[in-house]
């Protein structure tokens, strides 16, 4: 096991004096979080003035706060080479453009060949961090622009912007039927009662909330564009989904495959074919956790996104008068 030494120390200012160890301390030390910090307090490796002291205790002006704690390897997976498409990389950051069939995390059934697997090999230091730097994640299927933390003091801070909600997540889909204008679903998400892995609008479930806006309608479908307030486990698939309008080739949230009477036979055969949601991270906006920086990615739709949006036109076209 890997480990890292950080060393630090900070004087308690004068306007701090009197307030909580604990609370001091993740204000002057704001890379680690304050589980991290607490763990450090506990085991002696967060000090006052040389002495090991407990985190609710008192500290004032001029109290030296000594760290030397160790951050040993969070992952214990195995690096593999998988070609990862790198939109932008920093000594902080790292954003993506995840293909379809790719799995984020190693989970039951998938313990190789992820994302996490991938990263690992693009850059070794990412065993020091969470998740190897892992802060959202995408569907296995769905594809886009997804950002990785380097450092712990980057994950940090893009934990803190994803809970506040000032990351931008936008977005494309095509969607089941014909939608007459967008709208807002706020609905609470939560895992389905009898199936455990699909989840479902439960009022027992927690707060999501999904924008849309249409882009273009078809004869029997919508091309959206879809904005995400929240970020819950498979939200947007989800909410179109409850509000009867599910994404092109959800194997889960769809329900049995409907061809639309009268479309042409190479659309109907595309349906068939499309056996993924049809939906894509296309743009992410977020502040650069050392920089300060507002930055902003965008990504092109892929191939089958694109031939099949070729194909709704192509029969809205060729429709009969």
């Amino acid at each position: 096991m890997n480990k890292n030494i950080i060393e630090r120390q900070e004087i308690v200012p004068e306007k701090y004096s009197g307030e909580r160890f604990d609370k001091i301390v993740a204000l002057l030390i704001p890379e680690f979080s304050r589980s991290r910090l607490k763990q450090w307090i506990l085991s002696g490796e967060l000090k006052v003035n040389q002495q090991i002291v407990k985190p609710k205790i008192k500290v004032f002006g001029g109290d030296m706060i000594e760290l030397s704690g160790v951050v040993a390897d969070e992952v214990h997976h195995q690096a593999e080479s998988i070609r990862l498409n790198v939109v932008y990389e920093d000594e902080s950051i790292l954003v993506i453009n995840k293909p379809a069939g790719l799995v984020v995390h190693p989970a039951a059934g998938h313990h190789h060949g992820t994302l996490l697997n991938g990263l690992l090999n693009h850059c070794d230091e990412l065993n020091a961090i969470p998740r190897a730097g892992i802060v959202h994640r995408l569907d296995k299927d769905t594809t886009g622009l997804m950002v990785v933390a380097k450092t712990l003091s980057a994950h940090k801070q893009l934990v803190d912007q994803l809970q506040e909600r000032t990351v931008s997540r936008i977005y494309e889909a095509v969607a089941c039927g014909v939608m007459t204008a967008g709208g807002c679903v706020n609905e609470p998400i939560g895992r389905h009662r009898i199936d455990r892995k699909k989840m479902t609008v439960t009022e027992n479930g927690k707060h999501a909330v999904t924008h849309y806006r249409l882009l273009e309608k078809f004869s029997h479908h919508t091309h959206v564009r879809v904005q995400l307030e929240t970020g819950r486990t498979h939200q947007i698939r989800v909410h179109m989904a409850h509000i009867r309008y599910p994404l092109v080739g959800d194997q889960v949230y769809r329900g049995r495959l409907k061809i639309p009477a009268g479309c042409s036979d190479e659309l109907a055969e595309k349906l068939r074919r499309f056996k993924r949601q049809a939906l894509h991270a296309k743009e992410l906006g977020l502040t650069h956790p050392e920089s300060g920086e507002l930055m902003q990615w965008q990504s092109t739709l892929p191939d089958d996104f694109m031939n099949l949006l070729e194909c709704l036109k192509n029969d809205e076209n060729n429709a009969p008068l």
